[in-house]
């Protein structure tokens, strides 16, 4: 590993820290090295507060070492002015002359713009330091940009006989048939915390009566995402008390948003997942969870439009019930929880 590929990884590793709170905006880390020595460094946190690059300068306690130093940025600096001044502009006002990158910036606002902006005022900039691991980052943000759609996630939990869920005494009974154990369970609502949105058709709220919040785990909830045709959920149903975000997919009459319900009408005599994926675009969420049910997973899977899948293996049989979907791939890795198996799917 050569002393950019040093920089750069630490770039990705403290980008990290932004997993889950940077949505709209990617998540970005920056260096301040001289002599093999950081002097600053800094990540982005959320949205509308300070990017990577300003927090790693603002780090810097002597700001006319700045002159002397190589700035290192796991993603193309920004050009242009949002809710926040362009960073480009920042590096240059300071003096920092050096600067690699790890990855260019796919968001047309930026895309090259930033690079150009350094080296037209006398900049030395290196670009494509550890490329694919900046790309991995922000694999969210750059499907977001490049597919116009979100990342899209697939998971589910099946018995060891291949059964997502047994089949209900009555339409009474909600109770949860958990296949999983405690620990896959947290890891879900880990997932849930990192992801932007979560999306579950309008059987399993009917049947289940989810609450698609990350009760497990610290974090933000993320947006709930209900496809219900006919409006059949009421609002005794806990993706309607208003605890996180919700957008319904419907067919009917336009209803008026109410607090945090967002309805979009949709015609489901149409390609429906190409709407929702436009839809979600129009949102700005750059990656969703697909829960469920059986039926809406499998049609994920039968267009083709998907990028991962967590399926959680567990070691009960129900014998009979709903079939679990079928994923004609082998997994790209297998994980133990507890007595759980974890196979995870690339889409690539």
């Amino acid at each position: 590993m050569n002393i950019h590929e040093k920089y750069i990884k630490r770039c990705i590793d403290i980008a990290k820290n932004g997993i889950g709170t940077t949505y709209p905006n990617p998540m970005v880390g920056s260096v301040i090295v001289i002599n093999d020595v950081i002097i600053g460094e800094g990540w982005h946190k959320k949205a509308g507060e300070p990017h990577a690059e300003v927090n790693a300068i603002n780090s810097v306690k002597d700001k006319s070492l700045l002159q002397h130093a190589t700035m290192y940025v796991s993603l193309e600096p920004c050009s242009h002015f949002g809710k926040t001044p362009p960073c480009s502009n920042l590096i240059v006002d300071s003096g920092i002359k050096n600067v690699v990158i790890g990855t260019i910036d796919n968001n047309s606002l930026v895309s090259g713009k930033g690079v150009d902006y350094l080296r037209t005022n006398g900049c030395n900039v290196v670009v494509g330091v550890l490329e694919n691991e900046c790309y991995k980052l922000n694999k969210r943000f750059f499907t977001y940009h490049s597919k116009k759609r979100p990342y899209i996630i697939l998971k589910w939990a099946e018995t060891a006989d291949g059964f997502i869920d047994k089949l209900r005494d009555s339409d009474s009974d909600k109770s949860p048939n958990w296949i999983s154990n405690s620990y896959s369970q947290q890891l879900v609502h880990k997932m849930r915390a990192q992801e932007q949105a979560i999306l579950v058709g309008t059987n399993t709220v009917l049947n289940d009566d989810p609450s698609l919040t990350t009760r497990l785990w610290k974090g933000s909830n993320p947006i709930r995402v209900v496809l219900d045709r006919t409006l059949k959920i009421s609002k005794d149903y806990k993706v309607m008390d208003n605890k996180a975000k919700t957008i319904i997919f419907t067919e009917e009459v336009e209803k008026l948003t109410k607090e945090n319900i967002f309805f979009e009408r949709i015609d489901f005599s149409k390609n429906v997942l190409n709407q929702i994926c436009e839809g979600l675009y129009k949102y700005e969420i750059q990656s969703v969870i697909i829960e469920g049910g059986a039926q809406v997973l499998q049609n994920f899977i039968k267009e083709n439009l998907w990028d991962e899948a967590y399926v959680f293996i567990g070691n009960t049989n129900f014998e009979k019930g709903i079939k679990a979907p079928e994923l004609d791939k082998i997994p790209s890795k297998k994980y133990t929880i507890s007595d759980d198996i974890l196979h995870l799917y690339k889409n690539q």
